[in-house]
């Protein structure tokens, strides 16, 4: 007999103007489908902030993260380390995040960028909590800085993973998880991810939405808002379990125990 399938959705930005509105229909929709925990994404301070707020006011389904995305990596100031290590003391925050590198789009000087992803670096080695990462068009940069430290992290998650084989397998040698999120069902931009994912062991792999962003394409009805939500987690389950030639009970089962491990809930 099967059991009930249950999921976390490891990222998820509840603090975006799309979602925030919303917030207590969002996870009843989620909690309707399976979606049983959910990591709220911190970005910056007021949204790290935001973020705890959430979880207060739902602790039996929120937890969250705290950091400085690489696009708000110009607004760091003498005081942001200070106040992020505040923030760790709330048990709802079970890791540091979101950080990293992004050379895409360059919302911060790169210089800049690579300053505060170490920061963080170095306040996840020294709180001993896991740690949520973003790339993109950085990954030398950012796997050389990750190489240096990964020895004194304890667990590291590369979320919305979309890079390539050699990426994925500098990742897996340094002992990170990896994030799955509806990229994997684009037709388009997605292929490469697809052949990719049956390469990902199953105690590295966890899912995610992303919400409001990357809103599956191949959804059998598409909201006219564009906009993503965690209720179509299960969706991005089926399309990983096709792929790698498991059941979707087999997938929920294994995700769900690996992301519980990973943050500690």
């Amino acid at each position: 007999m099967e059991h009930q399938i249950e999921l976390i959705d490891i990222g998820v930005n509840l603090t975006n103007k799309r979602l925030r509105p919303d917030v207590e229909l969002i996870l009843q929709q989620a909690r309707q489908v399976s979606v049983t925990k959910l990591i709220v994404t911190g970005t910056s301070i007021e949204h790290s902030n935001i973020a705890i707020d959430l979880c207060n006011q739902f602790p039996d389904q929120l937890f969250s993260t705290c950091g400085i995305h690489p696009h708000d990596a110009k607004d760091w100031h003498q005081d942001t380390l200070q106040e992020l290590s505040s923030m760790i003391s709330h048990s709802c925050v079970k890791a540091i995040g979101e950080t990293g590198l992004d050379f895409n789009r360059d919302f911060s000087p790169r210089k800049q960028q690579v300053d505060v992803f170490q920061q963080q670096l170095e306040l996840a080695v020294s709180c001993k909590k896991p740690i949520f990462l973003h790339q993109r068009d950085a990954f030398d940069t950012f796997s050389n800085l990750l190489k240096e430290y990964r020895d004194q992290l304890k667990n590291v998650v590369v979320h919305c993973f979309t890079d390539n084989k050699k990426a994925l397998y500098t990742l897996l040698d340094l002992d990170c998880h990896i994030g799955i999120t509806g990229w994997v069902c684009d037709e388009r931009r997605g292929q490469d991810l697809q052949t990719l994912v049956k390469d990902i062991p199953e105690n590295k792999l966890m899912l995610e939405t992303d919400a409001p962003y990357l809103l599956p394409r191949d959804l059998p009805e598409k909201p006219s808002s564009n906009t993503n939500f965690p209720k179509y987690l299960p969706h991005i389950l089926n399309t990983v379990a096709r792929l790698q030639n498991k059941s979707a009970q087999q997938l929920a089962n294994e995700t769900f125990s690996t992301t519980q491990h990973f943050f500690g809930i």
